[in-house]
């Protein structure tokens, strides 16, 4: 059929050109009129190909091609003997997001009556497909927590998964494991001391840019080793990275604590979740996160949304108590902002400054040997007194929202 007649016909039974197909062969000049014309399809018969520029003036019309290995007489029958596919199509099915944790999938696909579900991505893209049976297999994924050691600080789904090893430099928590792993833990200032000290252990040379990315992380860490957690093996290991990846420590330490202030380059509620993690001592849950600046201009120019942001994180998170250290990387002094219940706040012993929630704290630096002992010795009092802190719970939160 040519367009001509295809033309005639679809006036005449009132066929509108979108809900018509073209079957032809290798006529150039047909295919290029027929998506002028606007069809919903073009198939293309004998297995032939088509030109390029056929598939663009094609893609950019919306007309679909279609490749038949048949003959025009073949292909025209076959099209006329098929029929829809609305009739086994669901619509209403059960999906996923890649990102699910499998404890939530397990609870709702044992319900299903389907024998799998589809998972979607944030597009609405199928990405794959889940069945009952592969809930069923044992997960193989195998986790190593590193500068960390407790779950509430790893990531989601961690206790679900085999944790076979932990290389960190902070307090022990309450992490139970099936079986024996390696666990290293080295009172030093940086998690990456130990990782270049497993290095030279072995000896291993890190590439040049592995090496300068811990030494970042060290100077980070330690405050280019003027922090209160710094020790010797610091020192050295520094030195060590300096040489291999060829970076003077002094330089990059100048350009990291220069490179941009957190709170001028993020939003409130970024701001708080900075460097964020969450405890638990004497049965309370609190988060402490910590901002490192230079100079404390930028943090009182923005310190009510800062504090509504933190007062939110708390609600969110069902905590006692949420806190952010904000340190004058210059000065090795900080001020400790706290949201929590006023029992609490008011055991805290620094120096107010300008508001009830916000301390002076001269000299501390460190959450980890300074901070975290002493919120923890307030918590320790208050248990011993009976008074414990409120902690707010989201299902209170979302329905104050």
């Amino acid at each position: 059929m040519d367009v001509a007649t295809f033309w005639t016909i679809s006036e005449r039974d009132n066929i509108p050109a979108n809900r018509s197909l073209i079957i032809v062969g290798d006529r150039r000049d047909i295919q290029a009129r027929a998506i002028t014309l606007g069809v919903r399809a073009i198939i293309i018969t004998g297995g032939l190909g088509v030109d390029d520029d056929i598939l663009r003036l094609a893609q950019s019309a919306g007309v679909s091609i279609i490749s038949s290995p048949w003959d025009s007489a073949t292909t025209a029958l076959g099209v006329r003997t098929a029929t829809t596919i609305d009739r086994v199509i669901e619509k209403q099915f059960t999906s996923f997001h890649p990102d699910a944790r499998l404890a939530d999938i397990r609870r709702k696909i044992s319900a299903m009556s389907a024998p799998a579900a589809m998972v979607l991505d944030d597009n609405g893209a199928l990405v794959g497909v889940l069945s009952k049976s592969d809930i069923l297999k044992p997960v193989q994924t195998r986790l190593i927590l590193v500068d960390h050691n407790e779950m509430t600080q790893a990531v989601s789904g961690a206790e679900e998964v085999t944790i076979t090893e932990i290389i960190d430099h902070h307090r022990l928590g309450s992490l139970n494991t099936p079986q024996p792993i390696l666990f290293i833990n080295e009172p030093v200032g940086s998690t990456c001391t130990i990782i270049a000290d497993l290095f030279r252990r072995e000896n291993l040379q890190p590439s040049p840019a592995i090496a300068g990315i811990m030494m970042s992380g060290l100077i980070s860490d330690t405050l280019h080793l003027n922090g209160p957690t710094t020790t010797r093996k610091d020192a050295i290991l520094l030195a060590w990275l300096a040489e291999i990846a060829g970076v003077n420590s002094k330089q990059l330490a100048d350009e990291i604590f220069n490179s941009g202030s957190v709170i001028l380059a993020n939003p409130p509620e970024k701001i708080v979740r900075s460097d964020f993690k969450i405890y638990e001592e004497e049965g309370q849950r609190f988060a402490v996160s910590q901002v490192e600046e230079l100079g404390f201009g930028n943090f009182w120019q923005h310190a009510n949304p800062i504090s509504a942001a933190l007062l939110s994180l708390r609600e969110d998170e069902g905590l006692a108590f949420a806190a952010l250290l904000v340190t004058d990387i210059n000065t090795q002094n900080s001020l400790l902002l706290v949201k929590g219940d006023a029992s609490f706040i008011q055991r805290i012993n620094y120096a107010h400054v300008e508001q009830d929630e916000i301390f002076d704290l001269p000299g501390i630096v460190s959450r980890k040997k300074q901070l975290i002992p002493y919120l923890t010795s307030l918590l320790k009092e208050m248990g011993a007194d009976g008074n414990a802190p409120n902690t707010r719970s989201k299902a209170k939160s979302a329905k104050r929202k």
